[in-house]
C-alpha cells in the first residue's frame, strides 16, 4: 500500500450549466377528432419546459384523453321530441 494522497482536484470559476429544453422533433399526426388533436398539441408545450414541468402537463393531458374516451361510452341523450307514441 502506498501512503501517498491523492492530489487535489483544482476548482475551476467555470460553473456548469445543464443544458436547456431542446424540442424532441416528433410529428403530430391529426387524428380528426378535434377534442383529442387539442390534448395532443399541447404535448408540444413541454419542448419549452424543464423536465420538472413535463409531469404537470402529461398529467393534464391523460386527463383530457380518458375524458375523452369516458364520453364515447356516455349514451347519447334524448332529444325532446324522440318520445312520440
Amino acid at each position: 500500500m502506498s501512503d501517498e494522497m491523492p492530489e487535489p482536484v483544482e476548482e475551476t470559476d467555470e460553473a456548469y450549466e445543464p443544458a436547456g429544453p431542446a424540442p424532441l422533433g416528433v410529428a403530430l399526426e391529426p387524428t380528426g377528432h378535434p377534442a383529442v388533436d387539442a390534448r395532443l398539441a399541447r404535448l408540444a408545450e413541454v419542448d419549452h419546459l424543464p423536465a420538472d414541468g413535463h409531469l404537470e402537463v402529461y398529467e393534464d393531458v391523460h386527463r383530457g384523453l380518458r375524458a375523452e374516451l369516458t364520453s364515447l361510452d356516455t349514451p347519447p341523450a334524448p332529444r325532446p321530441y324522440d318520445n312520440r307514441s
